[in-house]
């Protein structure tokens, strides 16, 4: 599964299993980057909100495997929404990480967080944003640009005046909370859908009817729901600090059926993360 890519619409190959850092600091992110090179993974993913870019930029170098080897995202944060913050925030991504160049950079929200969904589109903020991106994309900083919890009307706000289509679009998406008219929109644009959180924030562990399926399978619950997401044709960022947890994530060579997979999209929706339940994450209402 590791060496398993998907092709954006431009023709960089992304690979299909990622790890996730949210909630990991500097020192966490660079043992959790080390690990995850040392048994294979090539796919990392941060973010600015997530503070934690200095550390997977010295996870990375201290990894042992070539730069080129390696795909790295991160996100401009939801709160910066004008071209001249934008810009300045890829460069400061660029010099946190230590990188001369982002693999895919991302709006990580099309609304700060502390107004996120609400009435507030910010739709020619993000035109000004998303040019930034373009600009990066032109100047060799980044390889790939995309977006994240964007919804349809929020892409094609960005579609009707963009110069380079969105490559990604990464949104919540795991067994029981599958936005699949979102992810089928997202398709016929020939934007990739990446899923984050697919273990539901570990919500889905202790469900008795996925550790039914899960145990047809002789699998875990978490490899269902990675599985599941990968079925569906998306990347899946599993966010783990624990090395057994990483090569876990990584065993998904099984096929879930088609019954199957209907009875996990049809799962009755799971709403209460626990303590990861707070949303937005990067901002209190």
């Amino acid at each position: 599964m590791l060496d398993e890519t998907y092709k954006l619409l431009n023709g960089v190959e992304i690979p299909k299993l990622g790890l996730g850092t949210w909630l990991l600091n500097d020192e966490q992110a660079a043992q959790a980057v080390r690990d995850a090179i040392s048994i294979g993974y090539r796919h990392i993913d941060t973010a600015q909100a997530y503070q934690n870019e200095a550390g997977v930029g010295e996870g990375i170098r201290s990894g042992g495997v070539a730069r080129e080897e390696l795909f790295i995202t991160t996100k401009v944060a939801a709160e910066v929404k004008n071209y001249d913050a934008a810009t300045r925030s890829i460069d400061e991504s660029l010099a946190k990480i230590g990188l001369d160049h982002i693999d895919l950079v991302i709006i990580h929200s099309p609304q700060p967080w502390k107004e996120f969904r609400e009435e507030n589109r910010y739709f020619e903020e993000n035109i000004e944003v998303w040019k930034a991106l373009e600009d990066a994309y032109k100047a060799g900083k980044v390889k790939a640009i995309g977006l994240s919890n964007f919804l349809q009307d929020d892409i094609e706000n960005i579609l009707a005046s963009c110069e380079i289509k969105p490559m990604i679009n990464q949104i919540l998406a795991h067994v029981s909370n599958t936005p699949m008219e979102l992810i089928e929109f997202c398709r016929k644009n020939n934007i990739l859908v990446e899923a984050y959180s697919p273990i539901a924030h570990g919500a889905i562990l202790d469900h008795a009817e996925i550790k039914e399926i899960a145990n047809h399978y002789g699998v875990s619950v978490a490899q269902i729901g990675l599985r599941y997401d990968l079925q569906l044709g998306l990347v899946v960022l599993p966010k783990t600090k624990n090395l057994d947890h990483m090569r876990i994530n990584a065993e998904l060579d099984f096929v879930i059926s088609d019954a199957d997979m209907e009875t996990l999209r049809n799962i009755e929706r799971i709403q209460d993360y626990g303590e990861h339940s707070f949303f937005p994450v990067f901002g209190v209402k």
